[in-house]
């Protein structure tokens, strides 16, 4: 591995792994479907490592219709039931139960907001947050200020699977935070 590829401990060597953090970690998202998955996916990781959910990704790209809340905001006892059967998927009766709620949640939050971009970037004000100290592994942190508001926020909302953890994980994913190492290629100076 040369100079310019090393990166944050956590991915280690996994080509899909290292592919998800090269590509997709902490680069700012502003998709509204995709920030949609993101924050389904997050709470489908929850106990779980990330590694599980990335090995599944396009089974619950399938089992859940793309991830388009207005096809999972109409799901019934047919759809838990398939999605309870489907091996390619995290199998956990109130994370699939969970689904419907949550699509129901955001398109309503969508719909409030005019996009689920501009209602959840809220939460760090549009911009990408620092660690002003930087981050390295003994630094690590579960959750900020910012995700308790954005998880307090979406519970009183509806949302399930929201906590705290979660929604800094979620944060980190779309790029809301950027806690990638010093020593990390992807690592930008701190303005």
């Amino acid at each position: 591995m040369s100079a310019e590829h090393i990166r944050c401990w956590w991915c280690g060597t996994d080509p899909l792994y290292t592919g998800y953090h090269d590509n997709e970690w902490g680069v700012p998202l502003h998709d509204d479907r995709a920030l949609f998955e993101m924050l389904m996916l997050e709470g489908f990781q929850a106990g779980l490592s990330w590694i599980t959910i990335l090995r599944k990704r396009e089974a619950f790209r399938k089992a859940f219709r793309g991830f388009d809340p207005e096809k999972i905001a109409r799901f019934g006892v047919r759809d838990f039931e398939r999605l309870m059967a489907d091996p390619g998927i995290v199998r956990n009766r109130l994370k699939v139960h969970a689904a419907p709620l949550n699509a129901r949640a955001y398109l309503a939050a969508r719909d409030e907001f005019s996009g689920f971009d501009p209602f959840i970037w809220q939460f760090t004000g549009g911009r990408t947050l620092f660690d002003p100290a930087g981050m390295t592994r003994e630094r690590v942190r579960a959750k900020s200020p910012e995700s308790d508001a954005m998880s307090r926020e979406l519970l009183r909302r509806g949302f399930k699977f929201v906590g705290s953890t979660i929604c800094y994980a979620f944060m980190q994913a779309v790029g809301m935070v950027d806690d990638h190492v010093e020593a990390c290629w992807k690592y930008r100076p701190r303005l």
